[in-house]
């Protein structure tokens, strides 16, 4: 693996100009040699379960070991092997919708289509529909999609995302695919038929949904050989087109569904007048990708048992269809620099000479573009040497190709991490901007979320719309992400990253060295519906 790194190193000084002779500072361009190295084509976009992500978790595991971290994986490994089912369909998927005794097939990528079905290789499933509004049951308000409905050996038709109004966190966790799932599960559905709603089709529509039903899904395995419970079987995607015909003949009509869910109203629920039934075959195929572990250990006995998680995804997208003949990804921004930034948090505990009282465990987990899977394998099968978590500080995409003048800290105003992060940010000249885009739910869509789940109180900063923010943004959301172009050639400020590592080794120390550890607010949502083991 050392001759790799040395001809992979040599390849990327070469195809990279300028870079061995960048007039940077010391703390500049060690970051600009991690993001380099990570985001070269060398390693054809880091896709979990490929020999290239393998390549770039040794890197970061020899970048540990340089920062001072101790390996924190089973048995003295830098590694925890998360094993992963990976489930691609194969031949062409049918579906029948039977109403008043007539059979008709509904038409695929037409009326409908797939959409991440897990751990499976023969899904045959019939049945009558009932459909279920959201599918959504939350303790908190008293809600519950399933009040007055009988869906016991049925298939339960419900929207793709969650319901509309209120807290939009709290509506995108509400909207959760597997969570909804096994609340179908629980009460005796066989199945569960997405209908594309009017949030999704206005940010992905049937028609593009459609283009990737042929994509891989992904869920982790447990020590037992089973995947993941992910709840009842998702049985495809139904679209506009094809709920006009599922509802057909109903008590409910879908033109009332429809206004109902775009005006952000309570949706008509119920049995309908259709039976759906569907043959569908995957090929299943087991891996491994591991996420990457190093702990420092705290200084203080009375807390060294205590952890503060730093996380980061190592995995991106892996080779695509070429654009303008290329197809490697190679996430520069997608995350080479929040794992560089991650390094260089290590790194500055390293050159301090003085250890936090609370351990720090860092973290560069695996497969989070495929549904934050090494995150959740981690949360959820805490490692030996970490039982305890108290803390997470998320480390994913930070845009920085312009001097940022403000970050967006999500999960911030949820527990007492927000002051200490007003804090470092006011400290190194920064302040915290609230959330320029709500109706995303970025809080839901990264991997903190894993440790919130688990009732962890957790934070995750991104670089502000402040001044020339807004435009940066919005040109790398449409130009970059998730394309080849996101790569080591974009106008990355590496100075402006400097200040982003030293924001968050801030808000690292602060958490360590605090003499409480941190609380949920009251009354928050998270706080009060995840009372995990983790942060007790």
């Amino acid at each position: 693996m050392n001759a790799f790194f040395k001809l992979a190193a040599a390849s990327v000084l070469a195809a990279t100009p300028g870079l061995a002779a960048d007039p940077l500072p010391p703390e500049e361009a060690a970051l600009k040699a991690h993001v380099a190295f990570l985001a070269s084509d060398a390693l054809r976009g880091r896709e979990a379960g490929t020999p290239d992500y393998d390549i770039a978790a040794e890197y970061v595991a020899a970048e540990m070991m340089k920062a001072g971290l101790e390996p924190a994986g089973p048995n003295g490994s830098w590694f925890q092997q998360v094993p992963m089912m990976v489930s691609r369909p194969t031949g062409q998927p049918t579906m029948t919708m039977t109403v008043a005794g007539r059979t008709t097939a509904l038409v695929f990528n037409t009326d409908w289509t797939l959409r991440r079905t897990t751990g499976v290789e023969r899904l045959d499933v019939a049945g009558p529909v009932v459909f279920a509004g959201y599918g959504v049951v939350d303790p908190s308000t008293g809600r519950d999609d399933y009040r007055g409905l009988d869906v016991r050996g049925k298939i339960v038709a419900m929207f793709q995302s969650g319901p509309k109004g209120g807290n939009s966190e709290v509506a995108a966790h509400l909207g959760n695919r597997v969570d909804r799932a096994k609340l179908a599960r629980a009460r005796g559905a066989t199945g569960v038929l997405m209908i594309e709603s009017s949030q999704i089709h206005a940010r992905l529509p049937f028609s593009r949904q459609a283009e990737d039903w042929d994509a891989r899904a992904v869920t982790w395995v447990g020590a037992d050989g089973r995947p993941r419970d992910e709840g009842a079987p998702g049985l495809g995607v139904i679209g506009y087109a094809g709920a006009a015909k599922l509802f057909a003949g109903s008590r409910i009509r879908w033109a009332d569904v429809l206004a109902a869910d775009t005006a952000g109203r309570a949706v008509p629920t119920g049995p309908l007048a259709a039976s759906i039934a569907t043959s569908q075959r995957y090929t299943v195929e087991r891996i491994r990708s591991a996420n990457v572990v190093g702990r420092l250990p705290g200084s203080d006995a009375r807390f060294d048992a205590e952890h503060i998680v730093l996380s980061g995804h190592l995995d991106h997208v892996g080779v695509t269809r070429p654009v303008e003949g290329d197809g490697i990804n190679n996430g520069a921004m997608d995350n080479a620099i929040g794992i560089a930034s991650m390094l260089e948090v290590a790194r500055a505990f390293q050159k301090s000479g003085e250890r936090p009282k609370r351990s720090l465990l860092f973290a560069a987990v695996t497969a989070e573009e495929k549904g934050l899977i090494g995150s959740d394998y981690l949360a959820s099968n805490p490692l030996a040497s970490a039982r305890t978590v108290v803390a997470n500080v998320n480390l994913d995409m930070p845009l920085l190709t312009y001097k940022f003048t403000d970050l967006t800290a999500y999960g911030a105003d949820r527990s007492t991490i927000g002051p200490v992060a007003a804090a470092a940010a006011r400290a190194e000249g920064y302040r915290l901007a609230p959330d320029p885009s709500p109706e995303e739910a970025i809080f839901t869509r990264s991997d903190h979320y894993s440790w919130v789940r688990q009732g962890v109180p957790s934070v995750f900063l991104v670089t502000g719309y402040g001044g020339p923010g807004k435009a940066a943004w919005e040109r790398f959301l449409k130009n970059h992400y998730h394309r080849p172009s996101d790569e080591i050639g974009l106008p990355i400020d590496w100075t402006a990253t400097r200040g982003f590592v030293r924001v968050n080794y801030a808000i690292a120390r602060a958490l360590a060295n605090a003499t409480d550890r941190p609380r949920w607010v009251r009354g928050d949502y998270f706080g009060t519906a995840f009372r995990g083991p983790m942060a007790r």
